[in-house]
């Protein structure tokens, strides 16, 4: 498909014209992490409401380098472990700043940092019936992720490896079963630590790939951006075009009929 397509990602009923979502902490500083989000190219990035500076006029503030009005900010729930400091974190994001579309994330433990999936349902079901659309990082479980869509999760977001590991994707036979069973869209969320990882995701069939800690402490930030950027675009192509079948011998590229 041309670079020209419409071929989008749709979350919400809002579009966005690229596939990968980047996060606003771990850099140097705030102009690092606005030079970062040029060079991916993306739409979207993720804002822990309780890191990051989004009303306090005496310090830098996130807004006075990523504009709002032009990058969508996603406020998530990173460093809530229970239910209700989710809710209140998110309410207090929409009194901020309007925003109801949401990232929530409830952890269980601070060591490995997976996500407590009863708590997570039930702060779903709460966020929901208070307004909000909610993209929902969970454990890369197909039960649970059909469970959060019967909810009305407008995004499942289950984690490749834990949360800064830079691991890559660990189990991509229950990615690719969450991804054949949804009608949401699948981005796969933590884990990722380097190109090759995102191109995987997005070669599953994932439809968008979020990271942080991959892009903010590589050595070179802005450049790993960049090649994150091609990274989500060539693996998306790649879901698109179908890869051909692998054989168990060899098929020789051309026809061996006919020889000299």
């Amino acid at each position: 498909m041309p670079e020209t397509s419409t071929d989008n990602l749709i979350v919400a009923g809002r579009t966005f014209q690229s596939r990968l979502i980047i996060g606003t902490g771990k850099y140097a500083d705030y102009q690092q992490n606005a030079d970062a989000l040029a060079a991916s190219g993306a739409d979207i990035v993720t804002v822990a409401v309780r890191r990051v500076n989004l009303s306090d006029a005496s310090a830098p503030m996130l807004a006075d380098f990523i504009d709002p009005e032009k990058t969508t900010y996603l406020p998530n729930t990173a460093g809530c472990f229970t239910g209700e400091d989710a809710i209140r974190t998110l309410r207090l994001a929409r009194e901020a700043g309007g925003w109801d579309l949401v990232k929530l994330e409830v952890l269980s433990d601070p060591k490995h940092l997976y996500p407590d999936m009863e708590e997570t349902l039930r702060a779903m079901k709460l966020l929901k019936e208070d307004g909000f659309e909610v993209m929902v990082y969970c454990s890369d479980d197909p039960v649970f992720a059909r469970k959060l869509e019967d909810l009305g999760a407008a995004a499942i977001m289950p984690l490749g490896a834990p949360i800064g590991s830079g691991l890559g994707i660990q189990n991509p036979v229950n990615i690719r079963l969450i991804i054949e069973q949804s009608s949401v869209p699948v981005i796969v969320d933590a884990g990722v630590g380097t190109a090759s990882d995102a191109t995987v995701a997005m070669e599953l069939g994932c439809d968008g790939v979020l990271m942080n800690t991959a892009i903010a402490e590589a050595k070179d930030p802005v450049r790993m951006a960049r090649a994150m950027k091609h990274a989500v675009i060539a693996g998306r192509e790649a879901y698109l075009a179908g890869r051909m079948p692998k054989k168990l011998y060899a098929d020789p590229s051309s026809p061996l009929a006919g020889l000299i």
